[in-house]
């Protein structure tokens, strides 16, 4: 990639913003207008489910995929395309006339979005070459990550009011346009020296993995543990595949000498499962204010506003500290906030009280606005600038895989605990199972804050990179390679 001006590179940095503001947005709207869909569309929680996970679930399956393919043929025409298949998508889903044909575009529209974040982290990561320079790009990144969750309630809340759940949709069709204009114009081309070739065992397995492994989460309480046993066991199948036949490749779509690596590892499960958090926060929370307090999507998505605040405020300054004091005590932060979140509504039925649930809904803005930007920071941090963007990749497809993990199992156990009593009277006592898991995935974030980001986890990071960059040749190629 050619030196570019600082001003260039902060237009760049804008237009891959612009992306991920779309794909983010989207999700956390969408959650709003699910009773809005519910009524129009006949859907039972099930249904409500796959609306989101079957989104997520095609975004995490694809997005190494996509990176790696952005290294051979071009990361600015796999963008590119990525904004032209995203646009489409979302155009066919403001049309779908029942929930199948919903979940289908939803799919389509995943298969878009796999191809924006990671390589828009790619061609951020080569943009900005300075490591304080990098650092604050990648602040700034996560800080659009929690402004777009900020904002997605309130403005979902608006659009389903005004014009009805079709219209989240539309909201993508101008500013996909315009970030594809902007970067035709703008940002320019590049490839890595030295792609990986494809992958196509290690692919199919990824898709196996999460597509059996949600499927028999989601579809348990209604179809039984024996009607969804083979899919658990082909996830099972599917992942033993991987940890086999993935060291076993000399280009492998998810190297797992990463994994080596304490601050990484701790990225990537800390991302699994603050996004499951959300997933789940966001998908309890809208069906407990429109189905159980009957507030309608705007009035909702106002009472979200307790949550989208802090998230807004924080995430710009959690950018800031993991640029000048590292990540450590925005994830601490995060976790002790999400933690108490969790715990308030599990063990005092936050819901019950305008007061407390105000407060947990506070709390819980606060920790995810703090806790974005140092799992991108840290996943890439130590490693060299060659694997970058193959890094981002792991973290962003963490990151979908949580949020479609923490759908399934809040919803499951959410409808396991409602089975066939009235929604309103059994809600509250029916999700705090839920909310101890959330709760729990909180203090994971906590504890890998601390456990990932001291001198032993940044040697291991150390000596991860050097062994990826001294090893062998090939080990110093992959998604996100230096152009």
């Amino acid at each position: 990639m050619p030196e570019l001006s600082p001003r260039r590179r902060q237009l760049v940095l804008a237009i891959c913003c612009m992306s991920l503001l779309i794909v983010s947005l989207d999700v956390t709207a969408l959650n709003v207008a699910l009773p809005s869909m519910q009524r129009e569309l006949h859907a039972e929680t099930s249904g409500l489910q796959w609306t989101i996970d079957a989104y997520t679930l095609v975004l995490a399956s694809l997005l190494m995929l996509a990176g790696s393919t952005a290294d051979r043929i071009g990361r600015k025409k796999v963008f590119m395309a990525g904004l032209t298949v995203f646009s489409v998508g979302s155009l066919l889903c403001s049309l779908a006339p029942s929930l199948d044909l919903l979940i289908v575009f939803r799919m389509i529209q995943a298969v878009g979005g796999s191809m924006l974040n990671p390589v828009a982290m790619s061609i951020i990561t080569n943009t900005f070459t300075a490591p304080r320079e990098r650092a604050r790009a990648i602040g700034v990144w996560g800080a659009v990550v929690g402004i777009s969750m900020a904002a997605g309630p309130l403005v979902g809340g608006l659009l389903v009011e005004s014009d009805g759940w079709r219209a989240i949709f539309w909201v993508n069709l101008p500013v996909g346009l315009a970030a594809l204009l902007l970067t035709l114009r703008f940002v320019p081309e590049s490839r890595a020296p030295k792609p990986r070739r494809p992958d196509p065992v290690g692919q199919l397995l990824v898709i196996a993995l999460f597509g059996s492994l949600t499927y028999a989460i989601i579809e348990a309480p209604a179809a039984g543990a024996a009607s969804v046993l083979p899919f658990a066991l082909l996830a099972l199948v599917a992942l033993a595949g991987l940890l086999w036949y993935e060291p076993r490749r000399a280009e492998p779509l998810i190297d797992l000498r990463f994994f080596r690596s304490a601050p990484f590892s701790g990225a990537t499960v800390v991302a699994v499962s603050a996004f499951a958090a959300l997933g789940g926060f966001l998908f309890l929370s809208t069906l407990y204010l429109q189905n159980v307090r009957g507030l309608d999507a705007l009035h909702a998505g106002l009472w979200m506003l307790p949550t989208a605040v802090p998230m807004f405020l924080c995430a710009p300054l959690s950018g800031r500290l993991v640029g000048s004091r590292g990540p450590r005590l925005p994830l601490l932060i995060a976790g002790l906030t999400m933690t108490a979140s969790g715990v308030l509504f599990a063990a005092f039925e936050a819901e019950t009280s305008n007061v407390t649930l105000f407060a947990g809904y506070v709390l819980f803005g606060i920790g995810f606005g703090f806790v974005n930007a140092p799992i991108t920071n840290t996943a890439v941090s130590g490693m060299p600038r060659s694997q970058a963007g193959v890094a981002a990749a792991v973290a962003s497809t963490s990151r979908q895989l949580g949020q479609t993990l923490g759908v399934a199992v809040v919803g499951a156990v959410l409808a396991s605990g409602v089975g066939a009593s009235p929604y309103a009277r059994v809600f509250v006592s029916a999700a705090r199972p839920a909310w101890w898991i959330l709760a729990g995935c909180g203090f994971v974030v906590l504890a890998l804050g601390v456990l990932t980001s001291g001198r032993w986890a940044r040697r291991t990071a150390e000596r991860t990179a050097e062994r990826l960059e001294t090893v062998e040749p090939r080990d110093v190629v992959g998604a996100g390679g230096r152009a």
